[in-house]
């Protein structure tokens, strides 16, 4: 073993046990409390925030792009940990990569899972650790989908993959083991953006859909709400971050008034499927997604949203280290078994 590996495996020890101590012990490390908002940050949250800075880790929007991929994915490896599933599958989808993930005990629903990064960063590697999470949680099988980056490959790109895999799950179900029936789209942040986008492309071509699970999702590039303003700094997802995204996926800054890129901004068709909108209280994103829920509601869509107030952007990610963030995630994947029954 290499002396880099020995210690990424040092550091993912003592996040682990650092986060696995009591609430009032990790009270001590982290410091006063957090509070914005009226919300309160969660104590294993705010304290890996911490442990990030005090190691000086740079933020992937700081590096160049390839330096910055290489860091999302070694951040995802530090907090999703070892997660069981049933099987793993690799295999092209509309020839993209894409990974099957079976639970133990499945079910006959199927999600169609696009990761976020800004269009930029990510890969079916980052989110494995979610994937197979929500897979064994929520009994049903999870398709992730490796749709192209910016800005090798700007937009349209990522839209016309998405849509591409999701036409692809409809006509190859049953050899996934699904029932064509019973179809969810999902994602997060930039990931949630392509699922809501794609459930819209569903409704008016009549694609079978049942579910959507949005995570964070992106749903206005044009930005100007209070929490991009509020949350811009110190809570992993910048300003930066959102900006190095826009700026490498739209050729054209005009492009952010495209409903395929701001479906906040899109004609909703009738016939969209039921969603599950979750948002994080310490999140840029927090209000565009919470306003993308009241929009679909306000269309006649059957929606659920739930604010985690505790939470940041990337949560979703946090499946192997702490407590609090394991359990929003565990509570996102009961939505996606009942959203699938």
């Amino acid at each position: 073993m290499t002396i880099h590996a020995r210690l990424e495996l040092l550091e993912r020890a003592t996040l682990t046990g650092l986060l696995a101590l009591p609430e009032p012990a990790q009270r001590v490390l982290a410091g006063r409390r957090v509070v914005r908002d009226g919300q309160t940050l969660a104590t294993d949250v705010q304290l890996s925030l911490r442990l990030k800075e005090l190691v000086r880790e740079p933020g992937p929007e700081t590096l160049p792009i390839a330096e910055g991929r290489t860091a999302v994915l070694r951040q995802a490896g530090l907090t999703g940990g070892e997660q069981a599933v049933g099987a793993v599958r690799d295999f092209e989808v509309a020839g993209r990569p894409a990974r099957l993930y079976t639970p133990t005990t499945p079910g006959a629903g199927l999600l169609v899972f696009f990761h976020g990064g800004a269009w930029v960063y990510g890969d079916l590697e980052s989110h494995d650790a979610v994937c197979r999470f929500l897979a064994e949680r929520s009994g049903a099988r999870v398709l992730a989908v490796d749709y192209r980056l910016a800005p090798e490959h700007p937009f349209p790109a990522a839209y016309d993959d998405a849509v591409a895999a999701y036409r692809w799950a409809t006509e190859h179900a049953a050899e996934l083991g699904a029932d064509p029936e019973r179809l969810a789209v999902g994602g997060d942040s930039a990931g949630g953006c392509l699922a809501a986008t794609t459930a819209i492309e569903a409704a008016r071509t009549g694609l079978p859909l049942r579910f959507q699970l949005l995570v964070y999702p992106g749903t206005d590039l044009r930005g100007g709400t209070e929490s991009r303003r509020t949350f811009a700094e110190g809570f992993y997802l910048t300003r930066r971050f959102m900006d190095v995204g826009t700026e490498n996926y739209l050729d054209d800054p005009a492009l952010v008034e495209d409903p395929r890129v701001s479906p906040l901004l899109a004609d909703l068709p009738a016939g969209l499927a039921p969603a599950y909108v979750a948002t994080a209280g310490f999140d840029p994103l927090r209000d565009e997604g919470e306003a993308y829920a009241r929009k679909l509601a306000e269309a006649g869509v059957e929606v659920e949203l739930r604010r985690f107030p505790d939470q940041i952007h990337g949560f979703l990610n946090i499946v192997g280290v702490g407590r609090t963030s394991r359990a929003a995630v565990a509570e996102i994947a009961s939505r996606l078994r009942a959203g699938l029954a």
